[in-house]
């Protein structure tokens, strides 16, 4: 059994604020759209490749990027 490739949302500072609601800083959202369009270009070069399969890549790390932000959120006391 082969070990699942990590998320590259895993990777992706989140910050819990005062409101207790998470964030990303303005640079993790920048390093996320590139690493978006380098996908989209990298599956323009493959022709084994649809947008459809981009865009359930995109769908799985957005996935992961949501579960990481509510395990961010804070509690309402």
């Amino acid at each position: 059994m082969t070990t699942p490739l990590p998320h590259a949302a895993d990777r992706m500072p989140i910050v819990t604020a005062n409101d207790g609601q998470p964030y990303l800083s303005c640079e993790a959202v920048l390093a996320l759209l590139r690493a978006i369009a380098e996908s989209c270009r990298n599956f323009a070069d493959d022709p084994d490749c649809t947008l459809h399969g981009a865009g359930d890549a995109i769908d799985i790390e957005a996935d992961a990027l949501e579960a990481r932000a509510i395990a961010h959120t804070a509690k309402s006391p």
